[in-house]
Order: C-alpha cells, then structure tokens, then sequence
C-alpha cells in the first residue's frame, strides 16, 4: 500500500487529541502560525491543555481563539506579552492560566533534546534569576549552570511551505524556527502545507523536515483572512 499522509480533512486528522495533551504549536510571534489547524483543534474539543509556543497569541484568532475558547490550562512560552494579546493578558489576571516562562534558546533546545532522546542539559541561561529557582545547579570550570529537562509534547501543530504525500516538509522563512524540533519532539505531528509537491520534488538536501516526523499532512485555507 502507498503511503500517503494527506488529510481530507482537518479536524479528522487531530482525532485522538486527548484532554490534558501538551500541544507543540509552531510559528514565530504572528509568523508561521499554524492557524488552521489551531482552529481545527478547537472543532476538535480537546481542553485541559498545556501549549507550548513562541508566544501567546494576538489579536482573535489563532492561539488567542483558543484561549478564548477556555481550551487552555498552561502555557509555555518565551513572549507572553506580544501586541494585542488582550485575551490571554486576562485570562492570566484573572487566574484561569498558568504561565511557565522559558527563554527563547533554552525553549527550543529543550524541545531538541526531547527528538533526540536526551533527558535534560545545563545552560547558563537564567542563572541568578528566578528562572533558576528550584531547579539543579551545577558549577563547571568556574561557572554554574542551570539543568533544563527534555520538553515532549503529545501533538505538534506546526505549518510548512511544501510537503509530499510521505509528509517530507519544505519551511519558509520564519516557519522553520520551531517546525524542525517541534516535530521531532512530539507523538504525533500534523502539519499544513501550502503546496503539495510530487515525491522527488523536494531535492533531499531541501528537506527541512524528514517525514518519518511527520503524520498528518492538510491543506493550508488560502481564501481565508486571519484576524492576526
């Protein structure tokens, strides 16, 4: 049987998000948002969730849509400030989220760490803050460092420029700054994809994400406008 990746359909392709799920959700800032499928997510009805992203969302759609749907318990980010993001700013005043802050760096290599298998490493980042607090401390060559733990999500939602029916992915621009580790970080990836190109097309070196990573593919809407 051929392989083949391509969903019919968006919110079929996210079936089995359980409640309580830790969601990877690419993109930088309002760039490389997987809007779709975040709103595909909510259709879904899976709440309780932990997010995990670049920021928190702005303006009414997208991560801000979803907050406001009430579908999210935590969230794990490095920007939770970002302009226009009235929804979860009062929703965090009003004590219906929890917020983890993380750096940007150590956001992202923690999730690296998680694809490649590895439980945790030390960064100097944080240290002397209160980032640092409650967490292991270890001085090497005169220096401390803060030990990080692995950073695993359930479900990677993360959009892509190209893809072929085996999920090999092609990112644009800002669309790789978390797509590569997102995926290799979760359980299950699904992504949507501009274009879909025949296999081969994609030459191997251009593969920015292999699609073993990979297990849903769906069409990005370009007919819709998004509010962000």
């Amino acid at each position: 049987m051929a392989i083949n990746k391509i969903a019919d359909d968006m919110v079929a392709a996210l079936e089995g998000t359980k409640d309580g799920a830790t969601v990877l959700v690419g993109g930088f800032g309002n760039a490389g948002l997987p809007n779709d499928l975040i709103h595909a997510l909510i259709d879904q009805g899976a709440t309780d969730l932990t997010v995990v992203a670049n920021n928190a969302g702005s303006g009414t759609e997208g991560l801000a849509a979803l907050f406001a749907a009430g579908r999210v318990r935590k969230i794990i980010c490095s920007y939770p400030r970002a302009q226009r993001c009235d929804i979860f700013d009062a929703l965090y005043k009003a004590d219906k989220v929890e917020l983890e802050l993380n750096p940007q760096g150590t956001l992202s290599e923690r999730m690296r760490a998680a694809g490649a298998g590895i439980p945790g490493f030390y960064t100097a980042t944080g240290i002397g803050t209160e980032l640092a607090d409650g967490k292991e401390i270890r001085n090497f060559d005169g220096r401390d460092y803060v030990f990080e733990t692995a950073l695993k999500g359930d479900l990677a939602l993360i959009a892509a420029y190209k893809g072929d029916r085996w999920g090999n992915l092609l990112y644009k621009r800002s669309q790789r700054n978390f797509g590569p580790v997102m995926a290799a970080a979760a359980t299950v990836t699904v992504a949507q994809i501009r274009q879909q190109v025949e296999l081969g097309d994609i030459d191997p070196d251009d593969v920015h994400t292999p699609g073993i990573y990979v297990d849903k593919l769906v069409f990005e809407d370009l007919e819709r406008e998004w509010d962000v």
